[in-house]
């Protein structure tokens, strides 16, 4: 039998709050193995991501990361995503990858949102004017309905282009719009940290998307100190992207201060309306996988 492919026209079918309840339901299942390799040419990255979850199956995904491919008017990720069977191995289908990677990234984030922001957050600031940062615009303004938005990038005519397409105000400071927003979502490819510690203001969720080398980072030292933080899991994030893996190892923060991630249940949760949380979005193969078998049933 020949292995389905899932295309870009597979997102008719997709709904934000679903993918949600697939994540939770992924996390009920034994924990995932996996497992990630980076391959770096200068600024360039591949990253193959490997996970296997008993019961769910398994995804391969490789993708690439050409920062200099944006100069070009071409996109900066690419790659190829496969799900294969959890009973006998065999390729069950291949995937659209800016589908699956969409998907679970922006999931990922808006599902940590929902356990974590205030749930009368309205005011949502966008750091960054990329390929995320839309899908961020999308699956925030489906789970937060009626919230305003802010964006803020580090180009000011990318930022005035991205609010004129989604009717939304461009900020020109960054440290005023970060004070003023109930939700920050950063998705950047900084490598030195955009958000200071001393502009967060009392029960503002922050979301941190970009940093996936261990060289990269989006929050200094003090945002870490102020914010309780959370990750979608521990084992990939920690020991190896820098926004946490770098002030670990400084001795800034500590491994017992990471308070949950998503195998935790319910400890991943704000205790106060006045709590700084912020969530590391690691984005990690086994979320994939979830995702993959999301859209394979959606379409089904």
């Amino acid at each position: 039998m020949t292995p389905r492919f899932i295309g870009p026209e597979a997102e008719a079918h997709l709904d934000w709050t679903a993918l949600g309840r697939a994540f939770d339901a992924g996390h009920q299942l034994p924990r995932a193995q996996v497992e990630d390799s980076f391959l770096y040419r200068g600024d360039d990255t591949i990253l193959s991501r490997a996970a296997w979850i008993d019961g769910l199956g398994a995804l391969v995904k490789t993708a690439t990361i050409f920062p200099g491919n944006a100069d070009a008017g071409k996109p900066t990720i690419g790659g190829a995503v496969s799900l294969l069977s959890d009973s006998d191995g065999t390729l069950a289908a291949t995937l659209d990858f800016a589908l699956v990677t969409k998907w679970k990234t922006a999931g990922d984030s808006v599902h940590a949102a929902r356990k974590l922001a205030r749930p009368d957050s309205t005011r949502i600031l966008i750091v960054g004017s990329g390929t995320v940062a839309r899908s961020l615009h999308q699956a925030y303004s489906a789970t937060f309905p009626g919230a305003r938005f802010t964006v803020w990038s580090r180009t000011a005519a990318a930022a005035t282009a991205f609010a004129q397409a989604y009717d939304i105000d461009a900020a020109p400071d960054l440290e005023r719009a970060v004070r003023d927003a109930d939700i920050v979502t950063c998705a950047t490819m900084t490598t030195a940290p955009v958000l200071h510690g001393d502009w967060l203001q009392p029960g503002q969720h922050i979301d941190l998307i970009g940093a996936y080398r261990p060289d990269m980072r989006e929050a200094d030292d003090d945002a870490l100190r102020r914010a309780s933080i959370f990750v979608d899991a521990r084992a990939t994030t920690l020991d190896h992207i820098g926004e946490l893996k770098i002030p670990l190892t400084a001795g800034v923060i500590q491994r017992t201060d990471v308070r949950a991630d998503y195998y935790e249940g319910d400890a991943m949760r704000r205790t106060s309306d006045d709590e700084i949380t912020l969530f590391k979005n690691g984005g990690g193969a086994h979320l994939d996988l979830m995702t993959a078998n999301y859209i394979l049933n959606a379409v089904a």
